[in-house]
């Protein structure tokens, strides 16, 4: 039977794999964006459930995609269309929301929960091209399937809260330099706008 190796060559096995979560958890996407307005608006305090309930999300789809849930996108193309359309859908929705925000005012948007953060990565297609990348490319050769699938959703985990919370204490860094109304709104607008793009490119 196998055992859940960490020895010193598995764990050079796994750099390859920890610098993939690193760049697909660091660089920009819908989970960063609005980790940044949440950042910006609620601050770390703020958008702590959020990234708590992104992580809980990206884990359970790691794991549930090394166990052969990507298969089903192999199946039916048609599964990944329709995800990319609802995600681009609720991407124009959270920007019609920012783009009234005022921050620090009781009539800006409430911060996403933990619920709502881990339900999204259910139709974000970026987190999904990560985890069936993940399964494809990086499950641990001669390890059982369930071992192989906990480590490598547990790496994914270990490597991305840090790298998503940075951009919500970016969004806390520039939220000293948003007192005056007009930044507060240029920012948000343009925030909203990001995300506006980035469901645009969901529907190419």
């Amino acid at each position: 039977m196998a055992s859940f190796p960490l020895e010193p060559a598995v764990l050079t096995e796994l750099l390859p794999l920890m610098t993939y979560c690193m760049v697909m958890s660091g660089t920009p996407g819908p989970n960063n964006m609005m980790l940044t307005a949440s950042g910006a608006n609620f601050g770390y305090r703020g958008a702590l459930p959020q990234i708590l309930g992104i992580s809980s999300g990206v884990f359970v789809q790691t794991l549930l995609t090394c166990l052969g849930l990507g298969s089903v996108f192999a199946a039916y193309p048609m599964a990944h269309s329709v995800l990319r359309v609802a995600g681009a859908l609720y991407l124009i929705f959270l920007a019609w929301q920012l783009s009234g925000a005022r921050i620090g005012e009781a009539r800006a948007p409430r911060p996403a929960t933990y619920l709502q953060g881990a339900l999204f990565q259910a139709i974000n297609p970026k987190s999904w091209v990560r985890a069936i990348t993940i399964a494809s490319v990086f499950m641990p050769p001669g390890m059982e399937p369930v071992p192989g699938a906990l480590l490598v959703a547990v790496v994914s985990l270990l490597v991305g809260f840090p790298c998503i919370s940075m951009w919500a204490l970016f969004g806390v860094a520039i939220r000293r330099l948003l007192t005056d109304p007009r930044k507060q709104r240029l920012f948000n607008l343009t925030m909203g706008a990001a995300l506006v793009v980035l469901a645009l490119m969901f529907l190419r």
